[in-house]
């Protein structure tokens, strides 16, 4: 009898352990999180530069290096690829904001996401061509505070929310907002290594890094 009581708690001991093994802490996620982050700027060749010289450079990105600033208060890090036409958002007025984008999953390394391409999403019956969904946001700067809420498009589509992910809004501080009406003008584009903290309720329970490219375009 003995023997067998032996046997049963070695036996829900090993449970135990194969248990514990398997748990992630909140810790462990964040740690995968950083070393997929790391892994992806290693592979991309991104050169990382601090904001103090981002400053110094006049708040603008060198694209032949290929470099991305990292904001420490947040955990971003933005390319601009455009600084974009027209001007920069203006304080205490609603504008509504077009953007085209792709959504990649950093761990994984897959297009989860997007509208700025012909690509076809079966979330609803029939699948319907991305491409058609212009995503839109109402948003208002305060200061250097920007907030903004998701009016249509595929991120409230997908995601099933209308809160815009807090790296989306960081560009918003530094590009132009206006429409191309002229030989040679652009709409604004950046790319963001965007960490679960700032990024959509997904990526956050799950503990997610996603890298964007994004255009935004202000909506006549």
């Amino acid at each position: 009898m003995k023997q067998y009581s032996y046997l049963v708690a070695l036996l829900a001991a090993v449970i135990l352990m194969a248990g514990c093994e398997k748990y992630e802490t909140y810790s462990d996620m964040k740690k995968k999180e950083q070393d997929a982050i790391e892994r992806f700027i290693a592979d991309r060749g991104i050169q990382v530069i601090d904001q103090t010289t981002f400053d110094a450079q006049g708040c603008k990105t060198d694209l032949e290096k290929n470099q991305y600033v990292k904001f420490t208060r947040n955990g971003v890090y933005m390319q601009i690829v455009r600084e974009g036409c027209g001007s920069v958002l203006e304080e205490n007025k609603t504008v509504n904001v077009l953007c085209r984008f792709s959504e990649r999953n950093i761990q994984t390394d897959t297009i989860v996401n997007r509208n700025d391409a012909h690509a076809y999403w079966s979330g609803t019956s029939p699948s319907i061509d991305v491409s058609q969904y212009v995503d839109k946001m109402s948003v208002v700067r305060t200061g250097t505070t920007i907030t903004a809420s998701f009016v249509s498009g595929m991120m409230m589509r997908y995601h099933g929310s209308a809160s815009v992910p807090g790296g989306w809004l960081v560009p918003l501080n530094y590009v132009k907002i206006g429409r191309p009406e002229n030989e040679g003008e652009e709409t604004a584009k950046v790319r963001l290594i965007v960490p679960h903290s700032q990024g959509t309720a997904d990526a956050s329970s799950s503990v997610t890094p996603y890298f964007y490219e994004i255009t935004y375009q202000r909506e006549r």
